[in-house]
């Protein structure tokens, strides 16, 4: 890292994070929730996702269009199935609170099933999935979000980044997290790009006209493309209608932009699964496949130029350790932001 970056620590840049929610009325529970998501993030090394968002997030309170106390209420529609109005609150809180339900669902009926509506933006789609894997269950996490893509062969932004976390335990060895947008790079961190006025590499982004660019404020005013071209996109738009149409939230383009519509709550999408991993054999026969899994690909022959193979989550929980003992860097853009925001919310913190 160059000398643009600060480094704070995680639990300084957690309770500072939290004070800023609790300034705009969020109740302190709810602001340690989202402010430990925050930061874990930027531990991940996810640092679109972490507290470069925190103005963004604040803003959008003060505009009314996210309810810092959300009343969120669960319905349940059968055995393995429940239905939850997140009261467009924070996504994170109306996330968490699903997967809970999900659990709770899949202890009794071996799967729980969670669809969630007016809801918003819920940060790192890991979060879920990764709370539920500590638990001990298998899981799976889907959300739409504000137009980013366009459907392979348009050119405008119409289908969400619409990420999909999964995350399967294991016993002693590495477990399997994945947490995947469906655009080549993550919207967020063309933001983030723009935001520290650097360049985005090609064929990431077209500008508002559909012409190709690495200039990261004008991909972030125009659209990401998919992964993988019309694959990517045809994933999208699964993830779309999961998460949009099967719950009752917006789809198809109607999620409003966490950054240009302030006209009212983005009403986003998410279903969550949550599956008991001893359905079809032990728990402890599960935990002994799944470590043998993971010896077994990663005693696999390497391809030039690769000294490992890793399990996916592997390289993101190399990035926690790492920056547990040096600090978390954050950009000199995004500290003076924040600083900006601990100024006019009044609050006795410093970073």
């Amino acid at each position: 890292m160059s000398d643009s970056f600060t480094y704070i620590e995680a639990s300084h840049l957690t309770e500072v994070s939290a004070l800023l929610f609790e300034s705009e009325g969020m109740n302190k529970e709810d602001a340690n929730t989202i402010a430990k998501d925050l930061v874990a993030a930027n531990l991940r090394g996810l640092d679109s996702h972490g507290v470069s968002r925190i103005p963004m997030y604040l803003q959008r309170i003060r505009k009314g269009v996210v309810n810092p106390k959300p009343e969120i209420k669960v319905e349940n529609i059968t055995n393995a199935v429940s239905k939850i109005n997140g009261d467009a609150g924070m996504g994170f809180l109306a996330g968490h609170r699903a997967m809970t339900e999900a659990m709770d669902l899949a202890r009794e009926s071996g799967i729980g099933l969670v669809g969630i509506h007016n809801s918003t933006h819920y940060g790192m789609a890991a979060l879920y999935v990764m709370e539920a894997m500590k638990e001990g269950f298998i899981s799976m996490a889907y959300t739409n979000s504000s137009p980013a893509i366009p459907p392979w062969g348009g050119r405008t932004a119409y289908l969400g980044a619409n990420p999909f976390a999964a995350a399967v335990p294991s016993g002693n060895e590495s477990p399997y997290v994945l947490d995947m947008a469906m655009t080549v790079i993550a919207r967020g961190k063309i933001r983030l790009a723009a935001t520290n006025n650097e360049p985005i590499s090609e064929g990431l982004a077209l500008n508002k006209d559909g012409v190709p660019t690495t200039d990261a404020n004008e991909a972030f005013e125009g659209v990401c493309l998919p992964f993988g071209e019309a694959k990517g996109s045809a994933l999208a738009m699964l993830v779309e209608l999961l998460s949009g149409v099967l719950t009752g939230a917006n789809y198809g383009g109607d999620v409003k932009s966490l950054y240009f519509d302030h006209s009212e709550p983005q009403n986003a999408g998410h279903l969550f699964i949550a599956i008991r991993p001893d359905l079809f054999v032990s728990k402890s026969e599960f935990e002994t496949r799944m470590d043998e899994f993971v010896k077994r690909t990663k005693s696999l022959p390497r391809a030039k130029g690769f000294d490992e193979i890793l399990i996916p989550g592997e390289p993101e929980e190399r990035k926690v350790q790492e920056r547990l003992r040096t600090g978390i860097p954050i950009s000199e853009n995004v500290v003076a932001d924040l600083r900006q925001e601990i100024k006019e919310c009044g609050i006795h913190a410093s970073i």
